[in-house]
């Protein structure tokens, strides 16, 4: 589960590989957020917490402190970035472009977050590229440059 079904054993970009996996759960997602909004962020909370002491055991198991194997990371932080998103192919892109981005550059608190032990470390750090990344795209969109 937390190696995304096996993408995350990509041998190219395995992070990327994870983030476009969740496309279609976020699909589903931003649908079921279009007419219960509190439910489906109650769900993508509750999928926060679960991923945690499963990345924690993922990690644990695969011997290293944040494998790049594990991408149930990266499918939530998209799932934060593009929760409730206009399901648009530009906006899918640039979600994407700007959730990658923030992901590897790890501006401050990303880069404290990563720091964190086991799971909440491997899961925090990708919520919080996740976050920006939801304020960038409502800001892009509330400009009409999406």
């Amino acid at each position: 589960m937390v190696t995304g079904a096996g993408v995350g054993y990509a041998r190219w970009m395995p992070g990327t590989v994870g983030t476009l996996l969740a496309l279609l759960p976020s699909l589903g997602l931003n649908h079921l957020a279009g007419s219960a909004p509190f439910f489906a962020g109650l769900l993508l909370l509750l999928a926060i917490a679960a991923a945690i002491p499963l990345a924690t055991r993922g990690a644990h198991f695969l011997k290293a402190k944040d494998p790049g194997a594990i991408v149930i990371d990266e499918i939530l932080g998209f799932l934060v970035a593009n929760f409730a998103a206009p399901l648009t192919l530009p906006v899918l892109i640039v979600a994407l472009l700007l959730f990658r981005f923030f992901d590897i550059v790890k501006i401050v608190p990303i880069s404290h977050l990563e720091k964190l032990p086991g799971g909440t470390g491997i899961i925090l750090d990708d919520v919080m590229a996740g976050i920006y990344t939801y304020v960038a795209l409502r800001l892009l969109l509330y400009w009409e440059i999406l």
